[in-house]
């Protein structure tokens, strides 16, 4: 549980330092962080730092299939976390 716990805050924060990233790209015209990317971060386990990167940079909050696709990730992500170690 403990290594799943550590790959979901690894994750999460890689999340979050990529939606930073291209925010701050966006501003400065420069070459983006394809959005693939930024889903599957979010997705594959760092849902709660990808909906913390929208909220604290303002990033991507406009489009739906961001708020979706994230808070889809953030439940399988709990559903693993309870099926396999807390039930």
């Amino acid at each position: 549980m403990e290594i799943y716990l550590i790959a979901l805050g690894v994750m999460s924060f890689i999340a979050w330092i990529l939606y930073g990233a291209d925010k701050m790209r966006a501003k400065r015209h420069r070459r983006r962080i394809r959005e693939s990317v930024l889903l599957s971060f979010g997705f594959f386990g760092g849902a709660l730092g990808a909906l913390l990167g929208m909220l604290f940079f303002r990033h991507k909050t406009r489009h739906g299939y961001f708020w979706t696709v994230n808070l889809l990730g953030l439940l399988v992500q709990a559903a693993v976390l309870y099926y396999f170690f807390l039930r």
